[in-house]
């Protein structure tokens, strides 16, 4: 058991992407990180985040979970109970996805929405509801705790890698506003809401070829002419939990200005 000063983030879906970016942030700002990883597939990604924040002087703590799992997830956040005694900022960074054609309606059924909303939108509630009361006991009188959800421009435009992960993202912004009216005042709770991010879930669902076409189109499209890294998100999700005392109940759209885009 080891007690520390240093604040806590618990990143879900921490062995790549946003989440790895997220857990690097935080260890570089001197928060102990809690890394979530989903399965031996992804630990040797896991492993690798986890040395690279300890490099930055960090204590850190690796956790399995299926988000999907409660109870998973309760063991995950006990872990981090023992480990530290606090968690003063939970992002949920763990989500699934699939190509589909949105215009391919045969080729979804009722199972794949049930896989992708498992995870993307009952394990982001799953591992939010285990994390709570220890997040509100580590909220101070001056100091809030914070939960940041990854959620995506698909859940604000209908776009995305196929109907159901867009509306998984959808009911991840609604779930945000209302369990940053249950958590407060002592838990803040925002969404951010990334357009595409290089490295991110794409890039594990997609052939090589087909995401160099994907991410050429996407960075042409983009009002801004780029696409997001996932540095820029782990950026904005700090800024949430260590600067931001003010928002809850925000959905953050960080798109390169595709929501200025006319379908």
């Amino acid at each position: 058991m080891t007690q520390t000063a240093a604040p806590v983030c618990m990143i879900t879906g921490a062995a790549s992407g946003i989440g790895a970016a997220t857990a690097i942030r935080f260890a570089r700002a001197g928060w102990s990180v809690a890394i979530g990883n989903f399965d031996d597939a992804t630990r040797p990604g896991a492993l690798a985040i986890e040395e690279q924040c300890r490099t930055l002087g960090a204590q850190t703590l690796m956790f399995d979970a299926d988000v999907a799992d409660a109870a998973a997830c309760r063991r995950a956040v006990d872990a981090v109970a023992t480990r530290w005694q606090r968690i003063d900022a939970l992002v949920n960074c763990a989500g699934t996805t699939r190509v589909i054609p949105h215009h391919a309606l045969d080729d979804i059924d009722a199972a794949e929405f049930e896989r992708i909303y498992r995870v993307n939108t009952i394990g982001l509630f799953q591992m939010t509801r285990a994390a709570a009361p220890l997040l509100r006991e580590s909220a101070s009188a001056t100091r809030s705790a914070s939960v940041i959800n990854i959620s995506s421009l698909a859940g604000l435009n209908g776009t995305g890698s196929s109907i159901a992960y867009a509306a998984s993202k959808g009911a991840v912004n609604t779930m945000t506003l209302s369990l940053a009216r249950s958590l407060a005042p002592r838990v803040r709770v925002n969404a951010i809401a990334p357009g595409m991010v290089d490295d991110g879930l794409l890039l594990r669902s997609l052939e090589p070829s087909q995401y160099r076409e994907v991410l050429g189109r996407m960075t042409a499209n983009s009002p801004l002419k780029r696409v997001s890294q996932p540095s820029e998100i782990a950026d904005l999700a700090f800024f949430l939990a260590d600067q931001a005392p003010a928002i809850t109940g925000q959905v953050i759209a960080a798109e390169n200005g595709f929501l200025l885009v006319t379908a």
